[in-house]
C-alpha cells in the first residue's frame, strides 16, 4: 500500500466524521510492529478551520486544526473525504480540482457520510451507486440525478471509490480499508482497542426509524390501518382491509396507494416486520413465538423477510438491538 493518507477537511464539516479516520488511522494498535499509515490531515485555506456538530439544534462550533495544504493530495495514496459543510452547495472549485486529480492519478478516494457529495462535485459518482445516510439521499438524488445514492448499506467498496453511509458506518469502512491493506487481525487489534465489532453484519435498514402510520383525517384510512395493527397475529387480506373500509378490493388499492405510496399486502409485511423488531427488541419471546405473534406464521418466513428487509437474521438483530437482559 501507499503509506500516505490524506485526511481532507472542509470548512464546516461535522467533527464526529472528521475523527473517525483519525482515530482509526492515527496509530497503530499496540500489539501492530508492521508497517502504518502517514496520517495528513489537510485542508484549503488557513487553519483552524470551523467544524460543526452536525446538528441543526446544536450550533456550537468547533474547531479543526489542519496543518497540511490541498498540495498532499498529489502524492497520496488514499484521500479520505469525512463530511461535506453543507449538502446543498458545493465546495470550491479548488477543492473539487484536488480530489479530481487525485482520483485521475490513481489515488483511493474514500468518502464518510456527506463526504459523497463532494466526490459527486467531482463528477467521481456519476453513473455509479454510493453508499449514503438515509437522511442525505433525497437531496443527492435532486442535485446530482446520475449518481445512485444507496441507503440500504452501511459502505460501498468500488475498487477505486469507497463510500460509508455515515456516522459509525464510517467506522465500519474504515476497518475495511485497514482489513484490505493489513489483514484482518490487524482491524480486528484496531476494532478491540476502539470497541467495537470488527463487522457488523447487514446494513441501514436495522437502524432506521420506520414510523407507524398516522390515523389522518376521519374518511382517509387511518382507522382501518389501526384496526389492522391490532390484529397484525391474524390473517389478514386486502378483502378483510377492503370490508373494513366498506370498500372495493380495488378502490381500496387505489385509496391504499393515494394515503401510503404502497399496496395493502406489502404495507402488512412492513409492519409486519416492524412488529418483529419490536418484539425482538422488548422481549425474550422465542424466534417462533416472534413469527406467530407478528403474523409472520414459521421462524423460516421470518427468518426470510428479515434477510429480505434488513439484511440480518432475527437472532443477529436482537443481539444487536436488545432493550432488556437475556433471561
Amino acid at each position: 500500500m501507499t503509506r500516505t493518507l490524506a485526511i481532507l477537511v472542509v470548512p464546516g464539516a461535522p467533527v464526529f466524521e472528521v475523527a473517525i479516520p483519525c482515530q482509526l488511522f492515527g496509530s497503530p494498535p499496540p500489539s501492530h510492529t508492521g508497517p502504518w499509515y502517514d496520517v495528513r490531515l489537510c485542508s484549503e485555506g488557513p487553519s483552524p478551520l470551523r467544524g460543526s456538530s452536525g446538528q441543526d439544534d446544536l450550533p456550537g462550533a468547533f474547531q479543526v486544526a489542519a496543518p497540511h495544504g490541498l498540495d498532499v493530495l498529489d502524492t497520496a495514496g488514499t484521500v479520505v473525504v469525512p463530511a461535506a459543510g453543507n449538502v446543498l452547495t458545493d465546495p470550491s472549485p479548488q477543492v473539487i480540482e484536488a480530489v479530481r486529480a487525485a482520483h485521475a492519478r490513481g489515488a483511493r478516494i474514500v468518502s464518510l457520510c456527506s463526504g459523497a457529495f463532494v466526490l459527486a462535485a467531482a463528477g467521481l459518482l456519476d453513473g455509479r451507486r454510493t453508499a449514503l445516510h438515509w437522511k442525505h439521499a433525497p437531496v443527492l438524488r435532486e442535485r446530482f440525478p446520475s449518481v445512485e445514492a444507496d441507503t440500504s448499506v452501511l459502505y460501498i467498496d468500488d475498487g477505486d471509490l469507497l463510500t460509508g453511509a455515515g456516522n459509525s458506518a464510517g467506522i465500519d469502512l474504515c476497518l475495511h480499508v485497514i482489513r484490505q491493506d493489513l489483514g484482518a487481525d490487524v482491524a480486528n487489534a484496531v476494532a478491540r482497542q476502539m470497541v467495537v465489532p470488527p463487522h457488523r453484519t447487514g446494513g441501514q435498514a436495522q437502524y432506521v426509524e420506520t414510523p407507524l402510520p398516522p390515523p389522518g383525517r376521519a374518511d382517509g384510512l387511518g382507522p382501518v390501518l389501526q384496526w389492522a395493527l391490532a390484529r397484525l397475529d391474524r390473517p389478514l387480506t386486502t378483502a378483510d382491509l377492503a370490508a373494513r373500509a366498506g370498500l372495493t378490493g380495488r378502490t381500496l388499492i387505489r385509496r391504499f396507494h393515494a394515503e401510503t405510496g404502497t399496496t395493502p399486502l406489502q404495507w402488512l409485511l412492513a409492519q409486519r416486520v416492524i412488529r418483529a423488531r419490536e418484539l425482538l427488541e422488548g422481549t425474550d419471546l422465542s424466534i417462533d413465538l416472534v413469527a406467530e405473534k407478528c403474523g409472520l406464521g414459521t421462524a423460516p418466513n421470518l427468518r426470510t423477510h428479515f434477510a429480505r428487509e434488513l439484511g440480518v437474521t432475527p437472532s443477529e438483530y436482537r443481539r444487536a438491538h436488545r432493550r432488556v437482559p437475556a433471561g
